[in-house]
């Protein structure tokens, strides 16, 4: 037997921290289904969802205009008049449920200005394809853009088309302990508004989220609920006194950005200046396996994340070498962006979390390339023979279709070359006795050939939490080709959840054969895998990167 099968370990792919986007939502269904659960979560906050579409709310129309134009709102009663629903319909991905397609997910706003001018939260807009606004007394919904957005401060604001609406002015005295506040919106995509009363709870509390980084916030207690979001809270008198953006209902603690910071950077909004920002609807997530960076629910079309190549479904791991998220917040991710000009380049390194690639590249500058890949590693004296017999015609051809195989216990998953037609997926026994150590995944166009020869490529997995305390490199140990083939180097490899050792081969029994044997564990510590890939061609050596990115730990792998 060329092969040796005693020994094994394999990557455990990350199940991700819940992601609070107000918006929800889509992109194309990952490879892998992800299981969430909240990152590390603020203790005084979480954000409002947005819910489903619901039927167009239907109001009573306000009275018009005087003619000498729309005048301030003057008490909290008609506070609600200027109160709006935003609509967002888009694509979002969404790490539990993959890309959500044509998704309309609903937040609140307010209007600032009788011209259509409003302030709603950068969740409840950001990465959509458009925008419909409910406004009182109107019959229809209206078409609204937005102005500009801040991640950071989680403030947007958007322009209604038309003119001549009822507004609310900003609060400029000092808000106080005890000051009575009420919240308006329309939570849980309710079409009618509402409308609940509180006081203030805490004048400087911690805003310090998973989705905004503001130093210090509103606490209150008038109620808020998902689709509250970027609604207003005013005093008595109807003044805006902060901007609803999280909550924790099950302690009676709701939060809102104090118009003293808001109007300020609403300001700058207004004028077309996005402030903060590189273009997504994101949310800092902290994995299983400790892994850490900003899960990207949608991207902003033409923005600097959109121009350098981020998409729906990537974790921003490192901003300018520095590994984000590690608190669970935005903190250190939003620190970076306001100590630059939006015009600064800055390196950016990215996990596509549905292949499991990394990217690096550099905002305001060159667009996002692997950081490393296996079939530029190889780097022999000679090339792959480009007519050897793979099996199949798949020739020295670059492959372009791939399937996703799982072992017979559905623990390991990988995507191969569809010519790769023969696959193995039985459990990974000890040879003495029979006993089960964990999972084995092997596919190739001829699986005896990929096992008795170098002229026929395949793959072969082995996972399991047999090795204990073994090394990776001692683990690499125990494949050893270097009586048929010419042993380029043992190489560290490292990536966003593993790190471990490769053996790199040439030139297998004169036939110009690469083979790769990986070993790698996760930060946890708590599986092993080994990933051998043998390439004949160059379009082996590409199907080399696919199958590196795709390997997986979707089950519980026997024998633990």
């Amino acid at each position: 037997m060329k092969r040796v099968r005693p020994l094994s370990l394999i990557v455990i792919f990350v199940l991700f921290a819940a992601l609070l986007i107000a918006c929800g939502g889509g992109g194309e269904e990952p490879t892998t289904e992800v299981t969430i659960e909240p990152a590390a979560t603020v203790a005084q906050a979480e954000p409002t969802q947005a819910p489903e579409p619901t039927a167009e709310p239907v109001a009573e129309p306000t009275a018009e205009p005087t003619a000498s134009g729309p005048t301030a709102m003057s008490t909290f009663q008609d506070a609600i008049q200027a109160t709006i629903q935003i609509e967002a319909e888009g694509s979002f991905m969404d790490p539990e449920f993959g890309m959500q397609l044509n998704t309309a997910g609903r937040g609140s706003g307010f209007i600032i200005d009788p011209s259509g001018i409003a302030v709603t939260n950068n969740h409840v807009v950001t990465g959509s394809a458009f925008l419909q606004v409910f406004v009182q007394g109107q019959d229809e919904p209206l078409n609204a853009r937005v102005l500009g957005v801040s991640e950071c401060s989680d403030l947007a604001v958007i322009d209604i088309e038309g003119e001549g609406y009822p507004f609310l002015d900003w609060n400029t005295a000092p808000v106080s302990l005890g000051t009575e506040v009420y919240a308006l919106g329309y939570p849980l995509g309710d079409p009618e508004p509402s409308l609940t009363r509180g006081v203030i709870s805490k004048e400087e509390a911690d805003g310090e989220t998973s989705w905004a980084s503001v130093d210090q916030v509103l606490e209150h207690d008038a109620t808020i609920n998902p689709g509250n979001s970027g609604g207003p809270l005013v005093t008595a008198d109807g003044k805006v006194v902060g901007v609803n953006y999280a909550g924790a209902s099950d302690v009676s603690q709701y939060f809102a950005i104090n118009a003293a910071d808001a109007r300020t950077i609403v300001e700058q909004l207004r004028g077309g200046v996005d402030m903060e920002t590189i273009g997504i609807n994101g949310e800092a997530v902290i994995t299983a396996d400790g892994d850490t960076g900003i899960w990207v629910a949608s991207v902003a079309s033409g923005s600097p994340a959109d121009r350098v190549g981020v998409e729906a479904g990537d974790i921003i791991t490192k901003l300018e070498g520095l590994v984000l998220s590690l608190d669970g917040t935005m903190a250190d991710y939003c620190d970076i962006l306001r100590s630059r000009e939006a015009t600064d380049p800055m390196a950016i390194e990215v996990l596509r979390f549905a292949t499991q690639e990394v990217l690096e590249g550099q905002l305001n500058g060159p667009e996002l390339e692997q950081s490393f890949s296996f079939a530029q590693a190889v780097e022999v004296a000679e090339e792959p023979a480009a007519g050897g017999d793979t099996g199949g015609d798949t020739g020295g051809t670059t492959y372009t279709e791939f399937v996703g195989i799982y072992d017979d216990s559905n623990a390991v998953y990988v995507e191969v070359p569809v010519e790769w037609v023969e696959v193995d997926g039985s459990n990974w026994l000890d040879e003495d006795d029979g006993t089960v150590l964990g999972s084995q995944l092997i596919a190739a166009p001829n699986i005896n050939e990929f096992s008795t020869t170098f002229t026929t490529p395949g793959v072969q997995i082995l996972a399991g939490a047999y090795f204990g305390d073994i090394t990776m490199g001692e683990l690499v140990d125990f494949f050893d080709f270097s009586t048929d083939c010419t042993l380029e180097g043992r190489f560290d490899y490292e990536d966003p959840i593993y790190t471990g050792v490769y053996d790199l081969y040439s030139d297998c029994a004169g036939e110009g054969s690469v083979i790769i044997v990986l070993g790698a564990e996760p930060a946890a510590r708590n599986y092993s895998v080994i990933v051998l890939v043998q390439a004949v061609t160059d379009a082996d050596l590409d199907a080399m990167d696919h199958i590196l990115n795709t390997f997986n730990i979707v089950g519980t792998l026997p024998g633990q």
